[in-house]
């Protein structure tokens, strides 16, 4: 069973040889573009021998302008994908996609709408502020906010289309926004919702599969409930959010799962490797090898031994010879 083969049958629920294992993390500033990232990401790939490739994605929404206030929000432009930072990633995605050959599961990253919005300001204020400052210029006038989102949504759905033409599998959404702290549910359903049901809407008529991850701590996963028919597979904080892997299983009961590690402390980070072997074969052993992907609850620390990831990977291996 090749690894593409191997997560398509875990995400349409099949038996597999073994469960599938998808991990990441933010590569080196020096190895986030050109030739040095596609090397990057295939001595990961090798290395820690993963079924899916993750293509991340440093090709953020170019910064704009000073933002005092919703009117400022007019500073963002159409964008194209013949824009630069889309074309980077593209490009990135081909070169990744040739030299890494068809064995492996392919994942193109989408900045979901909110995290999208903020970039163009972030290097600007911060990200803690930038999250305010969307909260509080929505609130206090809408429409040029939302047309703002608008022409990002837009660009964000040319690059979902344009990843598949390239041939990747899936793409890995990116969702905020869900947080209590920010958005009330009635702002999240008027604001976000329909942006991100947009672009996943996008990834389903291009015929790849959707990887919803819900970003961040002190979710309301119950605002993504309804999201359920546009998407393949969900990863969220399990640990940061204390919603484990049955609930979601629960709440989205068509959808695979994929996470059961913390990614930033716990075993996975801080344990021995047979810890981590333990660690994995117990998460199978308990939530069951069927429509399950083992992974982390976000991308690990960038500095994390490779060897860590591939002790959880192979660790998939020995629960299979276990059962």
């Amino acid at each position: 069973m090749t690894r593409k083969e191997r997560v398509t049958r875990a995400i349409n629920k099949q038996p597999v040889d073994r469960v599938p294992a998808s991990f990441s993390l933010h590569f080196p500033e020096e190895a986030r573009e050109g030739e040095a990232a596609v090397v990057a990401h295939l001595e990961f790939l090798q290395v820690t021998g993963c079924d899916v490739l993750k293509i991340m994605n440093e090709n953020l929404v170019p910064p704009i302008g000073p933002v005092h206030g919703p009117a400022d929000w007019n500073q963002v432009p159409t964008y194209t994908t013949k824009d630069g930072f889309l074309a980077k990633q593209l490009d990135l995605t081909k070169r990744i996609f040739d030299a890494a050959g068809d064995d492996v599961f392919y994942l193109a990253t989408i900045h979901g709408i909110c995290a999208s919005t903020i970039h163009p300001i972030e290097p600007r204020y911060g990200y803690q502020k930038v999250r305010e400052m969307l909260v509080e210029h929505l609130r206090e006038n809408p429409a040029p906010v939302l047309a703002a989102m608008d022409r990002i949504a837009d660009a964000l759905c040319e690059l979902v289309s344009a990843s598949a033409a390239l041939g990747v599998d899936g793409i890995y959404y990116a969702a905020l926004g869900g947080e209590r702290h920010f958005f009330t549910d009635e702002e999240f359903y008027q604001w976000i919702a329909p942006f991100d049901r947009r672009i996943l809407q996008t990834a389903r008529q291009a015929g790849v599969y959707t990887f919803l991850h819900i970003c961040k701590e002190n979710l309301n996963m119950q605002r993504y409930k309804d999201y359920g028919g546009l998407v393949d597979v969900v990863n969220w904080g399990v640990y940061e959010t204390d919603f484990p892997l049955e609930a979601g299983r629960e709440l989205f009961p068509q959808a695979a799962i994929m996470g059961g590690l913390a990614n930033r402390s716990g075993v996975l980070v801080e344990g021995s490797l047979e810890e981590i072997g333990g660690a994995v074969r117990r998460i199978i052993r308990e939530f069951g090898p069927t429509g399950f992907i083992l992974g982390a609850d976000c991308t690990l620390p960038t500095e994390i031994p490779y060897e860590r990831i591939r002790a959880a990977v192979q660790a998939t291996v020995s629960s299979e010879r276990e059962d």
